[in-house]
């Protein structure tokens, strides 16, 4: 073994394949100078990962935690130069990992060295950057009422760069004949095409996760993270997504980046090497959630039902985390705020919030804004009932009577998303049919601590595609007009606004169809006004008209709402503050209507003409009103 081993030496660093050529004395200065060049990169190479990568100086929580993994790391005694106070050291089970906690505050930017040693001797070091934070980091406002949110799979989205569409480091490869594969679209085809988002009115752009899903199938979705610190190479690099967070800037656009709390994907490296057992929630092992998330508050539920919504696996293939084990808490924490202050991100939508460990996903969103007072959070929280999302925003009253308090600044208006689904279908209205039902779910805003804070929308990447529901035009605009000027955010779905179609009941990849001209092959570009057909010309010019129109009116971001009960299936409501007023009309009957406005004057007090935002045309709000079946004005007063 020892000659193979010399004969590897004189081999790797060029002398050939006969060491006996040189005489033995030459041999053994050769063999020895050889070792001491390889020993560091032998230890360095028992330092494996590193996380967070870097960090930076001047955070108002100071205390990090670096994790680092290699063979049997722990082993090592660990010190960090500059004086900077180590606070705590942890060790696990697993002695592939070391967690060193270290006290950051009042180091400037600079470049750090962790020592490890073993029986007071150095084995290696490994230098750690502090970074220095942009001006005013902190203060960064996150996205609110007065964006448009637009919400892109990116996998589908656009294909800017196709030699990524494959990479040797990941193993599900393209196939857009395949509705459950990777198709190609990346980073590229996003930053290509923020013009055109910009001109459709969109001021926040919302991906799905970006970060690695290395599945071997089904990965597009990119819910299945395998590496939270790195972009998927299919989609781009970290620095791709750094120029998309820039580009979105330059056009005074936001990133939102779609952050994954409960969970990551089998394939995730530390999955395979579990820093505690208790890392990720076992039974032993898995077993599914029962996606009963009413057991969080149900005062008379039974703990076993409980466990198994928050404990419980989402689906097998995507290990449920434990947000009570410190150790992950802090991980994932520091994890978003890297991501934060790295990308320059303007907000998180997180995904699946309310399966978590409610007190630990509290403790996570928290720490979060508190570190950016400003910055938005928006939490996916599929419920059915006003009360029961209400309990998770930020400073419920709800939630006060349990003593909980997610911190979460923004919930998901679900129930206003559940009338979308058939309420443009029922023409003959009744107690509890037609447009009363939106009327119905606006009633309940008292509920919420933020209503302005709430994320409106008629579909999303999870749902049935509004355009599958209903496949017309009128119903896309009334639909549209609602999102565009009811209290809250709203947000859309790539491709609605040319009247993308998809059906659900084919699976998840009908829903999430490739937009038409995203990839060089397609047989027409709908990113350019030429390249649109008839229909698509139609949704565009619409949803263009009235969400630009939004973009400058604070009295629709955050101005009052009065609405008055539908009759004969027309909804009236007025968003309103001191200096402006707008009355919006919705005909969700199948004939024309005429109303007489003497009943709005509680509304329209001295205004007594209205012009329509999209046709332009004036109404004389003096006399009787008559809209079309299956319309909508918007009115600004005069």
């Amino acid at each position: 073994m020892k000659a193979n081993f010399t004969l590897d030496l004189f081999s790797k660093f060029g002398f050939g394949s006969k060491p006996q050529r040189f005489s033995k004395p030459l041999r053994f200065l050769i063999t020895t100078l050889t070792l001491f060049t390889l020993l560091p990169n032998q230890l360095l190479a028992q330092l494996q990962k590193t996380e967070p990568p870097f960090w930076y100086s001047n955070m108002k929580n100071p205390e990090l935690q670096v994790m680092f993994y290699g063979k049997d790391i722990s082993k090592y005694t660990v010190s960090v130069s500059d004086n900077v106070p180590i606070t705590g050291v942890t060790k696990t089970e697993n002695p592939n990992y070391l967690f060193v906690t270290i006290d950051t505050k009042n180091i400037p930017a600079t470049q750090l060295t962790f020592t490890f040693s073993e029986k007071s001797k150095t084995k290696f070091t490994h230098k750690y950057e502090l970074k220095q934070r942009r001006k005013d980091s902190a203060l960064r406002q996150g996205f609110d009422s007065s964006d448009l949110v637009y919400l892109i799979m990116p996998d589908r989205f656009a294909n800017g760069n196709p030699s990524n569409d494959n990479t040797s480091n990941t193993k599900e490869k393209s196939d857009r004949n395949n509705d459950h594969g990777r198709h190609g679209g990346d980073i590229d085809g996003i930053i290509d095409n923020l013009d055109y988002l910009k001109s459709l009115g969109a001021t926040a752009v919302w991906s799905t996760p970006l970060c690695e899903d290395n599945d071997a199938r089904g990965s597009y979705h990119g819910y299945a993270q395998s590496d939270v610190y790195k972009i998927d190479a299919r989609y781009g690099t970290n620095d791709d997504y750094l120029k998309l967070s820039s580009e979105l800037h330059k056009r005074d656009m936001k990133l939102i980046l779609d952050y994954v709390t409960n969970h990551w994907g089998a394939e995730h490296w530390m999955i395979k090497d579990l820093p505690t057992y208790d890392w990720v929630h076992q039974f032993p092992g898995y077993a599914q959630s029962n996606y009963r998330m009413t057991t969080q508050f149900d005062p008379n539920k039974s703990e076993i039902d409980k466990k198994y919504c928050v404990d419980g696996w989402f689906v097998k293939s995507m290990p449920d985390l434990n947000q009570a084990n410190p150790l992950v808490l802090k991980y994932l924490t520091q994890n978003a705020i890297w991501w934060i202050e790295y990308a320059d991100l303007d907000g998180f939508r997180v995904d699946t919030y309310s399966y978590c460990d409610k007190e630990g996903i509290s403790k996570w969103t928290k720490a979060i804004t508190d570190e950016y007072p400003h910055f938005n959070i928006v939490g996916e929280v599929w419920m059915h009932d006003q009360a029961q999302m209400a309990y998770w925003q930020k400073d419920s009253k709800i939630g006060a009577i349990q003593n909980y308090n997610s911190y979460l600044p923004s919930v998901m208006d679900f129930t206003l998303h559940d009338a979308f689904g058939n309420v443009f279908n029922e023409n003959e209205p009744n107690w509890d049919r037609g447009i009363i039902k939106v009327y119905e779910n606006f009633t309940n805003d008292f509920l919420y601590p933020n209503i302005n804070s709430i994320l409106v929308f008629a579909e999303n990447h999870d749902t049935q595609r509004f355009n599958q529901i209903y496949k017309n035009l009128d119903s896309y605009k009334m639909a549209m007009t609602l999102i565009a000027t009811v209290r809250g955010i709203p947000q859309i779905y790539y491709g609605s606004e040319i009247g993308m179609q998809g059906d659900k009941g084919k699976g998840d990849g009908d829903i999430r169809r490739d937009f038409p001209g995203g990839w060089n092959s397609d047989p027409h570009n709908a990113f350019t006004s030429s390249g649109r057909n008839e229909t698509e010309k139609a949704y565009f010019d619409f949803s263009s008209k009235l969400f630009n129109w939004r973009k400058s009116k604070s009295v629709i971001h955050n101005g009052k709402t009065l609405q008055f009960l539908p009759e004969n299936n027309v909804y009236v409501y007025f968003r309103y503050n001191e200096k402006e007023s707008v009355m919006v009309v919705i005909n969700n009957s199948d004939k024309a209507q005429t109303f007489k406005t003497a009943r709005f004057a509680e509304g329209l007090k001295d205004f007594t003409t209205g012009t329509d935002v999209v046709s332009g045309k004036s109404v004389d709000l003096e006399q009787d009103v008559t809209i079309e079946p299956k319309s909508a004005y918007i009115l600004e007063l005069k």
